[in-house]
């Protein structure tokens, strides 16, 4: 019997779970929320154009888990200036979109080879500035209620 516990033990308190195989913290995960989702594609405030292939394929930014997406836009900000837009930050119209009050600049990382799969998704960046954000909010509750971003709407002006 203690022999038996001895064995278990370290499976059980997770000390036998090699390095390698702990979850990737940008990868997209089973549980990932959709304020998460939004985050990890859309806001890297170090993001640049020439960064386009290597930050999608690191944030495996997908369609269908292995066709390339068309198109991505990253806000070039903190997360916590892009939150805002949804509490205070934006205007929100009667069509459930939240437009920022603030201009961004943007990095969109446009598909050059049409309709190819991973591992050969391949990227033009251009840099957009002085540029208003389109969102959608989402109503959270944790302890305290706030709104965020989920979803990015493609019209940036």
């Amino acid at each position: 019997m203690f022999t038996c516990l001895l064995l278990v033990l370290p499976f059980a308190t997770g000390l036998s779970k090699p390095a390698n195989l702990q979850p990737n913290p940008i990868e997209k995960r089973l549980n990932e929320t959709n304020y998460e989702k939004f985050r990890r594609q859309h806001v890297d405030a170090k993001m640049s154009v020439k960064k386009c292939d290597t930050e999608i394929k690191k944030k495996k930014i997908y369609v269908d888990g292995n066709k390339c997406k068309k198109a991505n836009t990253f806000i070039l900000s903190d997360y916590k200036q892009v939150k805002a837009i949804c509490n205070g930050q934006g205007r929100y119209d009667q069509t459930n979109k939240t437009k920022s009050k603030a201009k961004f600049r943007i990095v969109r990382c446009d598909l050059m080879n049409n309709g190819a799969r991973k591992p050969n998704c391949r990227y033009n960046g251009t840099l957009l500035t002085n540029r208003t954000v389109v969102v959608k909010c989402e109503k959270k509750c944790e302890g305290k209620c706030e709104k965020l971003p989920v979803i990015w709407l493609p019209s940036v002006t």
